[in-house]
């Protein structure tokens, strides 16, 4: 029996979900006219969580045609490379999760003026955790400040589409296929196989739903000065707290979709400050997006 006929066979059945094993894909829709544009999944390994005192040891991109409806054409190229750390050493727990070994990125260097070359005809960066490699990228490579981001992490309705996380080894193996994670280029090949496919509940394709979040403006209210009292409302509205480091305030703010703007300030003036308070309120789009300029 052909290996299709077996599986189909023990699916059939209802007890069984067979995995299967990413492959690495030219193309997911042959081009048929239809105009696009172009993306680049990245995925960073860093010597830690901190862009200000940590580093990049491993940078993966890869490009791909998107259209406007988040259809996928031609997948280009992965470009990989390695760095070695300034301190000549990775932590033992990052070789532990990543594989990265101080022998791989002895004499490495990530080539900076092509990274600039792959990444300036895209249009939109996308990284899964893009709060967390934005930073770092931004920080090494300039260009990448000058470009829209999305989040496959965060700005997919994993949880409305019946989703019970949003790892991506976890979203692989829900969408029927597993891969050998925790090494960048293969991740970023796994994030896009992912965004290839329809979401479960409300049918549309996964990069669609990504688009429509991404394009929405929002704003980032700042209850600068709120009475110290009201803390914990804060907190249990949203609100997350700004120790005033990187020139930002320092401040309790949340972020609110643009139609959701009036109702914040509202709600602040009335509940919180009880007086008609002058509120900061900072617009925030898919440029400056999960970036420390904001």
């Amino acid at each position: 029996m052909k290996h299709e006929e077996l599986i189909a066979t023990l699916e059939d059945t209802g007890d069984y979900r067979v995995l299967r094993r990413l492959l690495s894909r030219a193309y997911f829709y042959e081009p048929d006219g239809t105009h696009t544009k172009q993306a680049i999944f990245l995925d960073l390994e860093t010597t830690g969580l901190n862009p200000e005192t940590n580093e990049i040891i491993e940078i993966a991109m890869v490009p791909f045609e998107y259209s406007s409806d988040g259809r996928i054409f031609k997948v280009h190229d992965a470009f990989n490379e390695l760095q070695e750390p300034r301190s000549g050493s990775i932590p033992e727990e990052i070789t532990h999760i990543t594989g990265i070994t101080d022998d791989m990125v002895r004499g490495q260097r990530i080539d900076a003026d092509k990274v600039t070359e792959i990444v300036t005809p895209a249009a939109l960066i996308i990284a899964h955790n893009a709060s967390f490699d934005r930073k770092f990228a931004e920080k090494m490579f300039d260009v990448f400040s000058t470009k829209a981001w999305a989040c496959s992490m965060t700005q997919v309705p994993w949880a409305e589409e019946h989703f019970d996380g949003a790892k991506l080894e976890y979203l692989a193996i829900k969408s029927g296929f597993f891969y050998d994670a925790h090494r960048a280029a293969v991740d970023c090949r796994a994030a896009i196989e992912l965004l290839s496919k329809p979401l479960p509940r409300s049918g549309k394709l996964t990069l669609q739903a990504l688009l429509e979040e991404a394009r929405k403006p929002m704003y980032r209210v700042w209850a600068e000065g709120s009475p110290f009292d009201f803390k914990d409302i804060l907190k249990d509205r949203g609100y997350r707290w700004s120790d005033g480091s990187d020139g930002k305030l320092r401040s309790w703010y949340r972020d609110v979709l643009e139609d959701g703007l009036e109702d914040e300030l509202s709600y602040l003036r009335k509940d919180i400050f009880q007086r008609d308070a002058d509120i900061p309120a900072v617009k925030i789009t898919a440029f400056d997006r999960f970036s420390n300029r904001v």
